[in-house]
């Protein structure tokens, strides 16, 4: 199994070591951090996961390098062995940050006991004893952490764009309802800038400039306030329309249905 590694820089202060999987597909924006002091199990991990059809992006850092900042961005994080008792700092500190992404904390045998209190301590930490089958265990748990990573961030852009969408519907609405003042408006403004210019010649040069300026903009509002004005009756149209067909679908629909099941 080819892995291929690569050094990035995320902070002048920390430099980590990014594992490019080479082969299989990426998972489309999705990315994950290992912290571990024992780059056998970032290997195994990283080898495992080649098997899967898709595959993440994945970095590697050691406990003596990491910052807690350094998990924002990701999606997922997996701790596996550190040393000198560093866990319990590590999985305090992610919890304090302010990344979403997921933590999978794996345990060895001999912090077992150990990794029960880890568990109750921070339950927002996934525990996965390195016991036989772990690493299939963790791929599956992994896999599960980054499909809902993936709709979670799908869920949060539909919000965004329903958000924007209803805030120009409410800013389309306003528009419709001011029209009619805005149209008033703009026939006095041009209706004194015409009787003004009637005698343009009675009138300063640099003013007369200034009122065929307003003029001007007033014909150019004029224009935008009469496109608007036809959009607004083609969407009404369009809506008609789409009213009568669903009419007409529901009409048919019922029609057939009534044919189906004729009255005794």
């Amino acid at each position: 199994m080819a892995v291929a590694f690569r050094s990035v820089g995320v902070s002048p202060a920390l430099l980590l070591l990014s594992l490019t999987l080479l082969g299989g597909t990426p998972l489309t924006h999705s990315s994950v951090l290992i912290v571990s002091d024992d780059t056998e199990f970032a290997r195994t991990v990283a080898a495992r996961w080649q098997a899967e059809r898709r595959v993440p992006e994945i970095t590697l850092t050691t406990s003596d390098v990491w910052q807690s900042s350094a998990a924002e961005g990701y999606n997922l994080v997996i701790v596996g062995p550190v040393r000198n008792n560093k866990i319990s700092g590590i999985l305090s500190a992610l919890n304090a940050t302010s990344t979403t992404a997921a933590t999978i904390y794996v345990s060895t045998e001999a912090e077992a006991r150990d990794a029960q209190q880890l568990a109750a301590a921070h339950p927002h930490v996934s525990v996965i004893p390195r016991e036989d089958g772990w690493i299939g265990t963790l791929i599956l748990v992994a896999g599960e952490a980054l499909r809902r990573a993936a709709a979670t961030a799908r869920a949060q852009r539909a919000e965004r764009v329903a958000t924007e969408a209803q805030r120009h519907a409410v800013l389309g609405r306003y528009m419709l309802d001011v029209r009619p003042s805005v149209n008033n408006a703009l026939t006095s403004v041009l209706g004194n800038a015409d009787l003004l210019l009637l005698d343009a010649a009675s009138i300063h040069p640099d003013a007369r400039e200034q009122i065929r300026t307003i003029h001007t903009m007033a014909l150019r509002l004029h224009e935008i306030m009469q496109r608007f004005s036809s959009l607004a009756a083609e969407m009404r149209a369009g809506e008609k329309e789409s009213q009568a067909e669903t009419n007409s679908a529901s009409q048919i629909s019922a029609a057939g249905l009534a044919r189906q099941h004729p009255l005794s």
